[in-house]
């Protein structure tokens, strides 16, 4: 019942989107799955006009551009793959905030925006340097 709930849920927050088969993603968004998300099990995968979104049984969601490469990865259960994120972004974070892990990255044209296991969240531009912080509580 939570699969079919979580399936309405997902497939009611865009009427553009559409239910695919994983087999149906481009082959780099394929590639970055197994190699980062291979023991998870996929609940949906849909697409629609600018991107794909594939979401996960334990609630990690990763949505892809057309061309497959990662735009979002959210992950409420766990963290977002270490060698996913860029090297000073992680160096920063563990130099500011030990200890504390990525739960949600996302990859803009000019900025990166991360959001940390305390609720901290740090926008970074392409030269990897702070340019907005704030705390969801």
């Amino acid at each position: 019942m939570a699969m079919v709930m979580t399936m309405s849920l997902t497939m009611s927050a865009d009427d553009d989107d559409r239910m695919i088969t994983y087999q149906q993603l481009p082959q780099a968004a394929q590639t970055f799955l197994k190699q980062h998300f291979a023991k998870k099990v996929p609940l949906v995968v849909t697409a629609d006009w600018d991107d794909y979104t594939i979401v996960y049984e334990s609630g990690e969601k990763v949505e892809f551009d057309k061309k497959g490469n990662w735009k979002e990865i959210v992950c409420r259960t766990s963290k977002v793959p270490s060698d996913v994120v860029p090297q000073p972004i992680k160096t920063y974070i563990q130099k500011n905030y030990p200890g504390k892990s990525v739960v949600k990255l996302d990859r803009h044209r000019s900025v990166y925006e991360v959001k940390l296991n305390n609720g901290m969240e740090i926008e970074f531009n392409r030269s990897f340097q702070v340019i907005d912080m704030d705390y969801d509580d």
